[in-house]
């Protein structure tokens, strides 16, 4: 098993509005860029389906994984443990909970740890996460965040 790096961004014009998330994965000589937008959605929920995104193209189980995410939302609630505890209320008035259970399902798969970033200090890769997910979603071809439209 090699080491990987994970690079991160969501971006949302509006909140709620078109919105997309970008991952870059670093392992070694090889480099994988992934994005996705969405017509309406949230920043919180880009933010977070970056990193699952990025999780869930890993090609083997058990990887070892550092994640470097400038959103605290994310970073703040798996290393703080906010997010175990939301799971034993079952999320109860918490926000993405689709997400979250998805997030868990493939955290658990692999040894991921987290790093905040400040965004827009001149990361490379999270800038090109932010490039990604900003020319994703003002594309123009946007799915339909069903997570998101349907509560």
């Amino acid at each position: 098993m090699s080491k990987i790096t994970i690079y991160t961004d969501g971006a949302a014009s509006g909140n709620p509005g078109p919105g997309a998330y970008a991952a870059v994965l670093i392992s070694g000589v090889h480099r994988k860029e992934l994005s996705g937008g969405f017509r309406k959605t949230t920043n919180n929920r880009m933010e977070l389906l970056a990193v699952i995104v990025g999780l869930e193209s890993l090609k083997n189980v058990g990887e070892e994984v550092t994640v470097y995410s400038d959103s605290k939302y994310v970073v703040e609630a798996v290393t703080k443990g906010w997010l175990f505890t939301w799971e034993k209320t079952r999320f109860k008035g918490k926000k993405n909970q689709d997400l979250w259970l998805r997030f868990l399902k493939i955290y658990r798969q692999h040894q991921v740890a987290f790093v905040w970033i400040k965004g827009h200090a001149g990361t490379p890769e999270n800038e090109r996460c932010d490039e990604l997910a900003v020319t994703t979603y003002q594309s123009g071809v946007l799915q339909v965040d069903t997570g998101y439209e349907n509560l």
